[in-house]
């Protein structure tokens, strides 16, 4: 959520940001409305103060006066009870229309209308050389290392068991990453899958993200990432400064539909409908630069992993239409995946600004006492099984067999995948 005032100064940024991300607003109609609600909170603000002061002169009234006044305050009392009646539906109507508006993109975010837009600005690593490489389903049912025919007949479309050494790497990514943040002063914390519809619409998922999420009978969300919860931990509060930065890293079990992705890697460990998250969180204080920094710092701490896990992979800066509504700016990594000779995204870091903390009131005091808004960043440490694609495609062996990473031979007890 963007600031009123805001949005009343900068009219024409706000309608910038919504024709390049390509988000349908009516900024003029917002602007209208909010008028209509300056008004009528002015009107039911003299309206309150008359019925004090009629209220404070009756004590002391004559008898005569005294009947004019509690009839003047009978009229008073409707006039405001009417007035106040309409105000809550005009701040209802306020609400939902501030809730649709987009965050603006930094000035370096290039323009483009989907991820076709997004800009390299990096690579890093040797591609295997790697003679009609099999993908990652081949690998998985060679090995055994998945069973889709079981996991579609349990759990639907989608459906998977992981079994084997997948488990084992599984888990090793997740020690080997979580070991890495608490190193660099992050505090783990498992969190909340299970969320309320109030925990989504602060993090910017609802409303607009819908068909994207599975609801329960009691109303309540399973969460698509950990970033929901983690972000929602310190909602309502005031954070004492001297805590600032607050880093999280944020373990959840995670669900999403996948509704606008179909037809999309309909079988495999791409895209699935639940799976596991590490996630980056960074609170810090309201300060475009520091936000900038922490954006740069949480994408190299994923680059040093994914170095130590030697894959090869590019970064790029998402342009504006590839953003979210609350993103300013976000980088994705893509892991190089030789069956399909292409980059595949596994991580994404972006920073909001107060954009989430508004939403979810999330405040400050600076230094000369006045309160604000903190900023948020959120970047993926590692999701899985996702990953476990990239892994089983960049490591599969001439010899048949798969070689595992260096890095996790420690946590998994092998050096190779062996039929």
């Amino acid at each position: 959520m963007l600031d009123i005032k805001f949005i009343r100064e900068n009219a024409d940024i706000v309608r910038d940001a919504c024709t390049k991300k390509h988000i349908t607003f009516d900024v003029d109609a917002l602007l209208a409305l909010d008028q209509v609600r300056l008004q009528k909170l002015s009107l039911v603000e003299t309206l309150r103060a008359e019925q004090n002061t009629v209220s404070d002169r009756i004590p002391t009234s004559g008898a005569e006066e005294r009947v004019t006044l509690i009839a003047q305050m009978s009229l008073l009392k409707e006039d405001l009870k009417q007035h106040e009646n309409e105000l809550r539906e005009i701040m209802d109507s306020w609400q939902k229309l501030m809730l649709q508006v987009p965050n603006v993109p930094d000035i370096s975010v290039p323009e483009g209308d989907d991820d076709t837009g997004n800009v390299e600005i990096r690579t890093w690593g040797e591609k295997p050389a790697l003679e009609n490489p099999k993908n990652h389903i081949e690998l998985c049912e060679e090995f055994d290392l998945a069973d889709f025919g079981r996991g579609a007949k349990v759990a639907g479309f989608r459906g998977y068991f992981l079994k084997n050494e997948a488990v084992q790497i599984e888990m090793a990514l997740w020690q080997l990453f979580n070991e890495k943040l608490i190193a660099k002063g992050f505090t783990p914390m498992i969190v909340p899958s299970l969320v309320s519809e109030k925990t989504l619409t602060g993090t910017g998922y609802l409303p607009g993200g819908e068909d994207d999420l599975y609801r329960t009978q009691d109303n309540e969300y399973l969460a698509g990432t950990g970033e929901v919860a983690a972000m929602s931990y310190y909602s309502d509060e005031i954070i004492d400064k001297s805590q600032l930065p607050i880093k999280i890293s944020a373990f959840s079990p995670c669900f999403r539909r996948e509704a606008g992705a179909h037809s999309k890697d309909t079988k495999g460990l791409i895209r699935v409908h639940e799976f596991f998250k590490l996630e980056q969180i960074v609170l810090c204080e309201a300060s475009h630069l520091e936000s900038v920094a922490h954006h740069e710092t949480i994408t190299e701490n994923v680059e040093e992993i994914l170095r130590e896990l030697e894959l090869p992979y590019h970064v790029v800066i998402n342009c504006a239409g590839d953003l979210g509504q609350g993103q300013v700016k976000k980088y994705d990594i893509e892991v190089w995946m030789p069956s399909q000779n292409t980059y595949r995204e596994t991580h994404s870091a972006s920073y909001f600004h107060d954009f989430q903390t508004r939403r979810l009131n999330i405040r400050y005091r600076d230094e000369s006492g006045n309160l604000q808004f903190v900023h948020s960043l959120n970047n993926t440490a590692v999701a899985t099984p996702r990953i476990i694609a990239c892994i089983l495609e960049n490591y599969q062996q001439p010899d048949g067999t798969i070689l595992i990473p260096k890095v996790l031979q420690k946590y998994v007890g092998k050096t190779h995948i062996t039929k």
